[in-house]
């Protein structure tokens, strides 16, 4: 069966159980609201609303056609570099300008242990697993792009490591490569100019993966002096309901000591923490965190946020600060007391998973210092959110304006999902890559011209 038939497939089966339970999927009778209010360090905080099955709006996936693209700003320009991958989640520039493109699939999904999980299991086959759209070959694998004259078009494209497990974040320190797979980060050793590894590696540590892996994705960076790893392990599910022994150690950012693979909880209460960059002038490490849902289509905003060492930022007990969730049982005063508020909010339901800072000089010089965000985009609100990739100005280390579309039209116009992007970086020649794991492509944006 193929991905596009069995995605339908799926869909019509989830549609189904919702009718017979009287229910229907939501799209068209969401509140007018301003998803505007909800960017910038004071987002518009609604009252949480609560329900049986959450509001769904699924994108049905078409993939790109010829001669198609995404849009990009005024003076900025955009090509595939890459295309016919299989769910490229996220990329990693080397030293001497070959690219990794991180292609994943999911590890699997949550046990069925209500009638709603029968539907977020649907769900959450679209949103983690790629969602369909083609790219039905090989996975789970990284994929080196050699561009050595920087012209966008790879002379070079090989398979440079395979038989990983769902890898997602790539961290190079010196001749030590490492994977951050689902379950454990991998070290391999690597020399300037190879195009391939064979060799099975070792680990350096383990993360939490199975039996249950609600946010398989695992975000990585070495610390500027290269003794530390920091790697995002995203919460075991939405709100708790897979139980607290499931969440142990998870919802957080670790610090890995890069000699001994010995960790520590560096920040704690980060549901779904990615995109893991160090902001360039102060030299501080950021990420960018999809937030809980089921609260309303315009709660939780998702958002950006500097970590800061032993800091508590709320899940699964409060939200933004100190606004309690009150699903959560039992309840924790004691920690909701001492989480504090992140830096900047995204708007809800954009579902962030790659941030990378601009510091080259290729791009128009407003992007200079500031951050580009992959929003692969809402399942869960009647009008679509996210589908996007926005730049977030930044001055003197801190966030200074309004997110600005840069990539976007990655739905059609009839609200069809041609791609989603997800991992952003930046190549030698200073253009701006983007994974694009729905359309199975990476995409290359330029100065226009």
């Amino acid at each position: 069966m193929s991905e596009r038939i069995r995605t339908l497939t799926l869909r019509a089966s989830a549609i189904a159980l919702c009718c017979a339970l009287g229910l229907g999927l939501a799209g068209c009778n969401d509140e007018k609201f301003d998803t505007q209010s909800q960017i910038g360090p004071n987002p518009q905080l609604p009252e949480p609303q609560q329900y049986l099955f959450p509001p769904m709006h699924l994108a049905d996936v078409v993939g790109w056609q010829e001669g198609e693209a995404p849009k990009v700003a005024q003076g900025l320009s955009i090509k595939a570099m890459a295309s016919d991958l299989a769910h490229p989640r996220s990329i990693y520039v080397l030293p001497n300008g070959d690219i990794l493109v991180i292609e994943s699939q999911g590890p699997g999904v949550e046990p069925v242990t209500r009638p709603k999980s029968v539907v977020m299991g649907f769900v959450e086959s679209l949103v983690t697993s790629g969602g369909g759209g083609g790219g039905e070959g090989e996975s789970n694998r990284i994929t080196l792009l050699r561009d050595a004259d920087g012209d966008g078009v790879p002379e070079t494209r090989s398979v440079f490591l395979d038989h990983l497990k769902s890898p997602f974040g790539v961290a190079l320190v010196g001749s030590d490569l490492y994977v951050a797979n689902t379950d454990a980060i991998m070290h391999y050793t690597y020399s300037e100019g190879q195009t391939q590894i064979t060799d099975p590696g070792t680990v350096l540590t383990e993360l939490p993966g199975g039996p249950i892996d609600h946010h398989w994705t695992k975000s990585l960076v070495a610390s500027r002096d290269g003794s530390l790893l920091y790697v995002g392990v995203g919460s075991n599910s939405n709100i708790t309901e897979n139980g607290m022994e499931a969440e142990k150690n998870r919802a957080a950012i670790w610090e890995v000591d890069r000699a001994t693979g010995r960790w520590r909880p560096f920040a704690t209460g980060l549901r779904n923490p990615n995109g893991l960059s160090w902001e360039p002038e102060t030299g501080a490490l950021w990420t960018v965190v999809n937030e809980r849902d089921e609260l309303g289509p315009n709660l939780v905003p998702d958002y950006m946020t500097s970590v800061k060492d032993g800091v508590f930022y709320g899940w699964p007990y409060s939200y933004y600060g100190q606004h309690v969730d009150p699903r959560v049982q039992p309840q924790r005063p004691d920690l909701v007391a001492k989480a504090i508020p992140p830096d900047y909010a995204l708007s809800s339901h954009v579902a962030p998973l790659g941030m990378t800072f601009y510091t080259a000089d290729s791009l128009p010089a407003k992007y200079r210092g500031g951050a580009f965000v992959g929003e692969h985009g809402s399942w869960d609100r009647g009008e679509f959110n996210g589908y996007k990739v926005v730049f977030v100005p930044f001055s003197g280390g801190t966030p200074n304006g309004k997110a600005e579309d840069v990539v976007t039209e990655f739905l059609n116009g009839d609200g069809q999902a041609r791609g989603r992007p997800v991992g952003v970086a930046v190549d030698r020649t200073g253009a701006l890559l983007i994974a694009d794991d729905v359309g199975n492509t990476v995409w290359r944006v330029t100065p226009a011209g």
